[in-house]
């Protein structure tokens, strides 16, 4: 009867670890720059980085925007704001890995650009 209980328990923890490991890397990552955001449709459109592909991608209310500072909800329209200011100094958009699955994204982290060590 201990036996049971004892390989049962063990199963169960063999389980959740599996689920816990499993699950985020099922989730795709696109790392590229964010180019376009569609408030209406909840969609952004990303160039990933080393190819000229642009991809689509559908934002949820649970998607969350993730900077150096903070983890906070995504906000379309200041994500839109942030994007055109880039876009008018000359960039091409906002650096971002997009985390997402099946093209819903999860999370949006921005990507601070690397400084040179000169």
């Amino acid at each position: 009867m201990t036996h049971r209980r004892s390989f049962l328990r063990t199963l169960a923890v063999s389980l959740v670890a599996l689920t816990v490991v499993v699950i985020p890397a099922i989730a795709d990552e696109l790392l590229g720059v964010i180019t376009k955001v569609d408030v209406a449709t909840k969609k952004i459109t990303v160039l990933e980085k080393g190819s000229d592909k642009e991809v689509e991608i559908t934002t949820t209310d649970d998607t969350e925007y993730v900077t150096p500072k903070k983890t906070s909800k995504l906000d379309l329209e200041k994500l839109q704001k942030n994007v055109t200011k880039q876009i008018d100094a000359g960039k091409k958009g906002v650096r971002a890995k997009v985390t997402h699955e099946k093209g819903v994204a999860s999370s949006i982290s921005v990507v601070a650009k690397k400084k040179d060590a000169n």
